[in-house]
């Protein structure tokens, strides 16, 4: 019965900024750890940040100083924020939930995920 929504993809040119939303019920949001992950046409999908429950951060090496993972408890919401995109930030990003993420094991939720386009 978990749900998980994202919000906030898009078009954006190099440089530019996006930020992602992620909202879910049907649980009770503070136990769970959350995970951004993203995959672009032909590649696996892979873990880009995450987020436990009390609050630590983990970054892909790609991504990291550009995106930036937070969680609103109180709106049982998960964001990544997203700066200095370039153009291999492509892909369709998808939102995670469970009581462990890492990369290797994701959480057994997933959201229908949003497409994120970074071009000039």
């Amino acid at each position: 019965q978990v749900q998980l929504v994202e919000s906030g993809g898009g078009l954006v040119q190099p440089g530019g900024s996006l930020r992602l939303s992620c909202a879910v019920s049907g649980s009770i949001f503070r136990l769970y750890a959350m995970g951004w992950y993203r995959q672009a046409p032909g590649k696996q999908r892979e873990l880009v940040a995450l987020i436990a429950r009390a609050g630590s951060t983990n970054y892909a090496d790609s991504v990291k100083g550009r995106f930036t993972i937070s969680r609103d408890n109180d709106k049982n919401t998960v964001y990544l924020q997203m700066n200095s995109l370039k153009p291999e930030d492509t892909a369709v990003y998808y939102c995670n939930a469970g009581l462990s993420v890492t990369p290797a094991r994701p959480g057994d939720h997933w959201g229908q995920g949003t497409q994120v386009t970074v071009s000039s």
